[in-house]
């Protein structure tokens, strides 16, 4: 019999079978072999969902960046006037801003004018940065249209001043208000600068999905912001999108030299790259940690198959006497773990991905039961939590709790091949 044997045969599978479908007298294995899938399924689904709201928090993060601010800043180191006064800013912005528009790739190029301003009400102040912008600039902000919770028409930008949602909140101002720009360095006079209070109405109040830029940014359109600032004819920067801003680095040349000799960048990665290792340290970590959690689900599989091969001490004699070979029995015994693996394997990847498409009734769920302020927008920079399955993700919790599945089924398995079948027999 031995030698018409093929490894994983019919009759192979059907011991292993009629083995996992134990009944309660023959031992309780039955009972194990549950607890040992819901083990691996609730591990895995666990490790899947996991990854995927890492995965969606990341995404989330790096769309807010993306959202509000340029892929990449170029500026000026600044240059030396005819007076020896330090001149920062680009003073040839036509020439400029042409020449980086037409570098390749780039979506868009648009100067900016910033400064540090104190926004009042009257009766209430808050520092705020101006962002001056080209009417058409500030209306393809991404961030700018996308925010459900917008207030105004983005097409009145040239008549006022459009504020962010967290600085017309600590104000206390909506669309239609009016607002005083107070700026230390206004109107130069024989004693030097005095302060430049200006009144604009509040004419669009933006939710770009950041709070931090929520709170501390304005926006007024070019030629008012450089009246405003003093910077007749200059600016101080461009902001520049680009078509694929996960490759901002391969831009670095062409942007460099299409901004001149004394051009600068400043990408998203640069500012936020800090940010982005912390998330890809910990996405590890977490990986980690949770696979660990997948191999103690995992153990539980030994501990039934030692069980299912002390029960099953005469089965396995009576077999090996029949010519069954010890590979045939370790196989028997290694698809009898291996059928707890993959169906723990598929049943928490079934429940892992459908956690994942529905996270946000989920979520918003558990947060009404919590009575809100589970996700607290104030401590992160985020407004919204979501997850994102992807296949990678997957894959790799399918590969990594079927691994260790059947690593950890050799052992039994091999206990069971390498039995004698004389000791086995020698009491029955």
């Amino acid at each position: 019999m031995a030698a018409r044997t093929s490894p994983f045969s019919g009759f192979e599978f059907m011991i292993a079978w009629r083995y996992l479908r134990a009944r309660r007298a023959e031992g309780g294995v039955s009972v194990m072999t549950w607890i040992s899938l819901i083990g691996i399924m609730l591990a895995v689904f666990a490790l899947i969902a996991t990854m995927a709201v890492r995965a969606g928090f990341r995404a989330e993060f790096v769309s807010t960046i993306l959202g509000a601010n340029a892929h990449v800043t170029v500026y000026s180191a600044g240059e030396v006037d005819a007076d020896g006064r330090l001149m920062r800013g680009f003073a040839d912005t036509g020439e400029i801003d042409a020449a980086l528009a037409a570098v390749p790739g780039v979506v868009e190029a648009a100067p900016v004018v910033r400064g540090q301003v104190m926004v009042s009400d009257g009766e209430e102040n808050s520092g705020a940065e101006v962002y001056g912008m080209r009417p058409e600039d500030f209306a393809a902000i991404p961030a700018m249209h996308e925010g459900g919770d917008d207030l105004g028409r983005i097409e009145d930008f040239p008549k006022g001043v459009a504020l962010g949602s967290g600085v017309a909140r600590e104000l206390g101002v909506t669309v239609g208000d009016r607002v005083r720009l107070i700026s230390p360095n206004g109107v130069k006079s024989a004693l030097g600068n005095s302060p430049r209070v200006n009144a604009y109405e509040v004419v669009y109040v933006f939710n770009t999905g950041s709070p931090d830029i929520d709170r501390t940014r304005a926006y007024l359109p070019l030629a008012e912001a450089q009246a405003f600032f003093n910077a007749e004819g200059r600016v101080d920067e461009f902001q520049v999108m680009v078509e694929h801003p996960e490759e901002i680095d391969s831009y670095g040349p062409a942007l460099l030299a299409a901004g001149g000799p004394e051009a600068m960048l400043w990408s998203w990665k640069d500012s936020s790259g800090a940010f982005l290792r912390a998330l890809t340290v910990e996405d590890n970590m977490m990986f980690i940690l949770m696979s660990i959690l997948v191999l103690i689900a995992s153990m539980n599989i030994i501990s039934g198959l030692v069980m299912l091969v002390k029960n099953k001490g005469r089965d396995i004699g009576i077999l090996r006497t029949m010519g069954l070979t010890e590979g045939s029995v370790l196989r028997v015994f290694f698809l009898c773990g291996a059928f707890t693996g993959v169906a723990g394997t598929v049943l928490g990847v079934a429940l892992g991905c459908l956690f994942a498409i529905y996270f946000t009734p989920i979520f918003d769920f558990i947060n009404w039961l919590a009575g809100g302020g589970v996700w607290d927008p104030t401590v992160r920079p985020i407004y919204h939590l979501s997850a994102k399955l992807r296949a990678g993700d997957v894959l790799s919790a399918v590969v990594l709790s079927l691994v260790l599945s059947f690593v950890v089924t050799l052992l039994p398995a091999r206990r069971a091949a390498r039995m004698n079948p004389v000791e086995a027999l020698r009491y029955e």
